[in-house]
């Protein structure tokens, strides 16, 4: 069953969709930098290794780690911020992630998920408390993935090198990508092997949380991933603003959405602009706010 539910994400558009949604670089130059999707497909590569080594589920940890992403809007968590800031009731992509696989897959049908999936989904954050072993394994595999791969886009975008990263965490964690995901997918192992619960070996943990505290400082809000931030949020607050006083001019499903399925109007833009892909979301904006040429005969 759980693998019926993975290949529901693996064919739905949203999933489809990540290949084009930021990651953590706005609009970088080259073809290495990750995304939404790769960066979906190393959690689950991850996750799955972690729930084979204990014996979980690995069809239900897999499912859960490619369906934990699908709610991300266009340009990452900047995209996420202004949807947070300018809908009522907030935005939060986990819980967007959640409401496309209820109910915005197959034009209001959703992908008929199990309870397992849908509450790993919801719960991979880092507040979150999965009801299964499963979504464990997912929650931290998420912080493992994206604390590696960010550190060897960081090096690649010239931000950081390997030697920035403070020694009392390159001395626990490793000194290359593959000595830190080794090290830290064995320290959940060995932290969960025979345990009831999910868990971190402890002095592994602290390096990691550490590092990725580095991390905030160093690379998250550094200027040159940030140096975008302003016209993407200029972009999503625009087109919120404009579909909010021209729900017709959504797509057909969008609008069935509000008319027949009696569905909030804000929620339904929302949606819309959160589904949106980085290069979509340009399209809109230049389509609808800048002026095109014209033919004078």
């Amino acid at each position: 069953v759980y693998q019926r539910d993975r290949d529901r994400i693996l064919h739905s558009k949203a999933f489809r969709r990540l290949k084009h949604k930021t990651q953590v670089f706005l609009a970088p130059e080259g073809d290495h930098y990750r995304t939404r999707l790769t960066h979906t497909l190393e959690v689950a590569q991850i996750a799955r290794t972690i729930a084979k080594s204990l014996r979980l589920n690995e069809d239900l940890t897999e499912a859960i780690a490619l369906g934990h992403d699908l709610g991300h809007t266009p340009f990452g968590h900047s995209g996420e911020d202004v949807l947070n800031d300018v809908c009522s009731f907030g935005f939060a992509h986990y819980e967007q992630s959640v409401r496309i696989v209820e109910f915005i897959e197959k034009s209001g049908r959703g992908l008929n998920l199990t309870k397992e999936v849908r509450d790993g989904i919801l719960n991979h954050r880092t507040s979150g408390n999965p009801s299964t072993l499963e979504g464990h394994v997912v929650r931290l595999s998420d912080k493992i993935a994206y604390i590696n791969h960010d550190i060897d886009d960081s090096i690649r975008a010239r931000i950081m090198e390997e030697d920035d990263i403070p020694k009392e965490y390159s001395d626990i964690l490793g000194h290359s990508v593959r000595e830190r995901l080794n090290n830290l997918v064995h320290g959940v192992i060995e932290g969960s092997i025979d345990k009831p619960e999910i868990s971190m070996n402890r002095e592994i943990y602290k390096a990691m949380m550490g590092l990725r505290t580095w991390m905030f400082k160093k690379v998250y809000y550094n200027e040159v991933p940030k140096s975008q931030e302003g016209k993407a949020k200029t972009m999503i607050k625009s087109l919120f603003d404009y579909y909010m006083c021209h729900t017709d001019k959504l797509p057909d499903e969008y609008i069935y959405f509000i008319k027949e399925l009696n569905q909030d109007r804000e929620l339904v833009v929302c949606d819309y602009i959160a589904g949106m892909t980085d290069l979509y979301a340009i399209e809109k904006f230049k389509d609808i706010f800048v002026p095109k040429s014209w033919d004078v005969y």
